[in-house]
């Protein structure tokens, strides 16, 4: 790959996400000390400008959230020389005025995730500053390149379950309690392996249905999450597109750089 085609910017798709491009894509495959990545990393375009796309449950969903090689994926995107990436994601709500439909770009993670590889740094004392987890530079450019189609919520908090199971509906209504807004199975450790790398990241997150303690009835299941995905699979790509081509700058941004005045046990990517 030519040094000019090296992508600076990045998409991550979710359930139900599985292609990006309607122009020709370059399939790169890419090895890392961590493994392979989902699948091999699809290079196209966005209005002229070379962009990085990763299926992250694979091309045909071949991985549970619990066992997805996210340190591969992320180590793999910035070996690439992308260091700006947009997440979408299949959310819940926690909230009873968040339907179906709506878009949010949560500014707060909560994680309630366990054996997950999380960190690059198992040793050296490097200790990464991630009290705001999410790049405003980022979740503005979304928020702006939003549209009447799908409704906005500029903000909020997601936590992260384990998975592959859904909540309870009394861990739901706890979630909502401690005033939660969106519930998601992915979200970490992948914003934190983004800031250990210094990567600007960013989750836009499609609500795909109210979780279980907010109504009654059978609770959330699979088919219904996937088939709401996909109804609004359309406009949430086009929200995509126009939040990449919103980006004006593509090297990573100050707040998002942790490292500086840090001796790191090995050179990032």
């Amino acid at each position: 790959m030519s040094s000019h085609a090296r992508p600076a910017l990045a998409v991550i798709g979710g359930s139900g996400f599985y292609d990006f491009f309607d122009n020709e894509a370059t399939h790169v495959e890419v090895e890392t000390p961590y493994g392979a990545p989902s699948a091999p990393v699809a290079i196209g375009e966005v209005q002229g400008r070379p962009v990085a796309f990763l299926p992250r449950h694979g091309k045909s969903h071949e991985f549970a959230p619990h066992t997805l090689p996210y340190q591969a994926n992320m180590w793999a995107l910035r070996s690439l020389g992308v260091r700006r990436v947009f997440a979408p994601c299949a959310v819940g709500s926690l909230r009873g005025d968040w339907g179906p439909g709506t878009v949010a770009v949560p500014d707060q993670l909560v994680d309630r995730t366990s054996g997950r590889p999380q960190t690059y740094f198992d040793g050296g004392g490097v200790h990464v500053s991630f009290a705001d987890p999410y790049c405003d530079e980022l979740r503005t450019a979304t928020i702006k390149s939003a549209d009447d189609v799908l409704p906005m919520k500029g903000a909020g908090t997601m936590v992260v379950v384990q998975g592959p199971r859904f909540s309870t509906r009394a861990e739901s209504r706890w979630f909502a309690g401690q005033g939660w807004d969106l519930v998601n199975m992915t979200g970490h450790p992948e914003a934190v392996l983004a800031r250990e790398l210094e990567m600007c990241y960013a989750a836009v997150a499609l609500v795909t249905d109210l979780d279980a303690g907010l109504e009654e009835g059978t609770g959330v299941h699979a088919v219904d999450v996937f088939a709401e995905f996909k109804r609004n699979l359309v406009p949430f790509k086009d929200l995509i597109r126009r939040s990449v081509a919103a980006v004006t700058e593509t090297d990573t941004c100050d707040r998002c750089r942790v490292h500086t005045g840090v001796s790191l046990p090995f050179a990032l990517p």
